[in-house]
């Protein structure tokens, strides 16, 4: 077609390829599941704005004070932290910003500039780089108040800044997920990546056990090799500014003109292979295959003591668990910062004047660990994909596939709440049998409590998911929100009878409350598996549609 027809212009093509994306989440809006994914996303953009504001009086303030006080050169503090929270931010909440799905667009008869100036305004949409922008103009705000005449150099500078990490932002996504095409390499990679975040958080122990001073000095060592990145770049060009220096604002123009023009380049290439065909592919190349005779195992396989629909379904969900490398890291966390909050607030650690005792340690894990485990509860039938059909035409009532997921979620958290709770015991000691059998009941009460809310979620709301994969991978912002209220609500609970048993001075109340609290919970729990069947069946046509596309 495009040799046929001649092509529109370059901003008519991108408003033409905007109109259609807008026609498209306007009629998406139809559905009821969407709408509500709408307003819990506005939600959460709401109280976004009140944390991306509150920073921009920061920002504001940060450099009015900085250049009345002759101290320009603190305001590349500034920009190094936009930098920083600019590229770091999206890999952070991967698959919560906007996805730009380069198949997509080039079913549409776009030029390769148009499909360049697409892929940019992308990434302006994202919240890392909205937030960042806002932020930049306060500066420049805060710039003009101090000194008028400085506003145009800042203007200039903020150009640049916002320009690199744009552009450099949009290469390094294209690059990782060239990278990470193949589904090991990403599960090796993200695990990697978030257990060296997750050990981050043991480098302040660390420093305040074993550090004997210097820690300062050294950090003012390693700021001069850092001048040529962008956030010192655009500190030195707002010095020389401020000082009249014009060598020093020619450096730093300069500079940021370099990386500019360079990361433009090579974004520029990466999106002229992608509009060139390129395909990144998790497909294998083709080989001969040997037929291997499958051996059926059936009762080994199923414990005696389920049936065989529930049985099944729970053999399943331990084989969808050692496939997905993300969930098992999961798995790995909880106990690796039960021994970092020890480390921190423990006896006998830095901060002695707020360390915990064992009997606050072991409620406080205790919702940590139900808070990180029982999220997914909210969208469990996340990753079945075609396979959520099979439900609707095996003969299997949706009580026992959902019975099976509960409790292989409950094998799953008792197992992370015994290992949590035994390394509690070795590093901060024995809580005392009333409230290490009053956290047990607890912890009880907030699985049993929980799951048919979690169940109704994962019927009404589902949202599918690719096993590992990381990017675009999130539950429905209702299932969201769903299971924030609840969790807050059955917290709130627990340390609610935890306050009365501490005030009456009586250790068992709360293990006596929390008994009565859990048998409520279960008799709610298994009538509501009975009205799961007939709410599968009025959300068959949602379900179908929205796991299998």
């Amino acid at each position: 077609m495009a040799d046929v027809a001649q092509l529109p212009g370059v901003f008519e093509q991108v408003r033409l390829v905007a109109e259609v994306r807008w026609r498209t989440l306007k009629n998406g809006l139809r559905k009821k599941h969407n709408a509500w994914d709408l307003i819990a996303m506005i939600w959460v953009g709401f109280f976004s704005s009140a944390i991306v504001l509150g920073l921009s009086f920061a920002f504001y303030f940060g450099t009015y004070e900085f250049l009345t006080k002759s101290q320009p050169g603190w305001i590349a503090l500034l920009f190094w932290g936009i930098f920083v929270w600019w590229q770091a931010f999206p890999i952070f909440v991967a698959g919560f910003g906007s996805n730009f799905e380069f198949g997509t667009l080039l079913r549409f008869p776009l030029s390769l500039r148009a499909f360049y100036l697409l892929g940019l305004g992308y990434g302006l949409s994202d919240f890392a780089a909205i937030s960042s922008i806002c932020w930049i103009l306060c500066i420049i705000a805060g710039a003009t108040t101090a000194r008028f005449g400085i506003a145009p150099a800042f203007i200039l500078i903020s150009f640049f800044f916002v320009l690199i990490n744009l552009t450099l932002e949009r290469l390094i996504g294209s690059w990782v997920e060239k990278i990470l095409a193949k589904r090991r390499t990403r599960e090796l990679f993200i695990g990697l990546f978030i257990l060296s975040m997750v050990s981050l958080n043991f480098v302040n122990p660390i420093v305040q056990r074993y550090a004997r001073g210097g820690s300062q000095s050294r950090f003012f060592e390693i700021v001069p090799y850092l001048s040529w990145l962008p956030g010192s770049l655009a500190g030195k060009a707002v010095s020389g500014a401020f000082a009249g220096n014009v060598r020093g604002y020619s450096l730093g123009i300069v500079g940021l003109f370099v990386w500019s023009v360079a990361t433009s380049v090579l974004l520029w290439q990466r999106f002229a292979a992608q509009y060139g065909g390129e395909m990144i592919s998790e497909s294998a190349a083709p080989a001969l295959s040997r037929k291997r005779e499958r051996r059926q195992v059936q009762a080994a396989e199923r414990p005696g003591l389920l049936s065989p629909q529930v049985a099944a379904v729970v053999v399943k969900e331990f084989r969808y668990l050692t496939r997905n490398g993300f969930a098992f890291l999961t798995l790995i966390i909880p106990p690796v910062m039960v021994i970092f909050f020890t480390l921190q607030f423990g006896p006998g650690s830095p901060l002695k004047q707020h360390s915990l005792t064992p009997t606050m340690f072991f409620p406080a894990i205790l919702a940590y660990l139900i808070l990180i485990l029982l999220s997914p509860a909210y969208n469990s039938f996340a990753f079945e994909s075609k396979g959520i059909q099979t439900y609707f035409m095996a003969p299997v009532r949706f009580r026992d596939v959902l019975l099976g997921k509960n409790l292989f979620l409950i094998c799953l958290v008792t197992f992370e709440l015994a290992l949590c709770l035994m390394l509690l015991t070795w590093r901060v000691g024995w809580p005392g049998t009333s409230m290490f059998i009053s956290t047990i009941m607890a912890g009880a009460f907030a699985v049993l409590g929980q799951l048919a809310i979690a169940n109704w979620s994962s019927l009404s709301f589902p949202k599918k998911m690719e096993i590992g994969k990381m990017k675009g991978q999130r539950n429905s912002g209702v299932a969201v929100w769903t299971a924030f209220g609840a969790q807050i609500v059955v917290m709130g609970i627990c340390a609610l009878v935890l306050f009365v048993g501490r005030w009456t001075g009586n250790p068992w109340l709360p293990a006596l409350a929390f008994g009565g609290l859990m048998a409520a919970a279960l008799g709610g729990y298994t009538a509501s598996l009975k009205a799961m069947n007939g709410l599968a069946e009025e959300k068959k046509e949602l379900l179908i549609e929205t796991l299998t596309r």
